[in-house]
């Protein structure tokens, strides 16, 4: 078992100022072994990828500050405490258009040795 206290994560300081930083939180060795998670710092003006994933399944939980995800080709802002599903096939990608880091936790199904991040131009 694993808690995870979205406090805790909105009090921390991105290690990385002015930069996107992505550090896993659930990993094999919480004894997890289809299942990963990562806490991400999106900083203003950067994003994720445009991209989709042929097994992964996601869910983002965002803790602080706004962004827009993009689901096949549409538009959802992403504001604290909301939580978004993405499902395989679906592309998606986001972007911080605000003036703050958009900080968030991502939990997702993990094949084993094998990455399915497809990037769409």
């Amino acid at each position: 078992m694993k808690i995870f206290r979205a406090k805790e994560y909105i009090r921390l300081e991105n290690p990385t100022p002015g930069e996107f930083y992505r550090a896993e939180i659930l990993t094999e060795e919480h004894t997890f072994k289809n299942l990963g998670g990562i806490l991400g710092f999106l900083v203003p003006g950067s994003k994720v990828p445009y991209h989709y994933h042929t097994n992964r399944e996601s869910i983002i939980i965002a803790l602080s500050g706004e962004a827009v995800e993009i689901i096949d080709d549409k538009e959802i802002t992403l504001k604290p405490g909301d939580v978004i599903c993405i499902s395989p096939g679906e592309r998606h990608g986001t972007e911080n258009r605000s003036d703050k880091d958009f900080r968030y936790l991502e939990f997702f199904t993990c094949p084993p040795l094998k990455s399915d991040f497809i990037k769409i131009k």
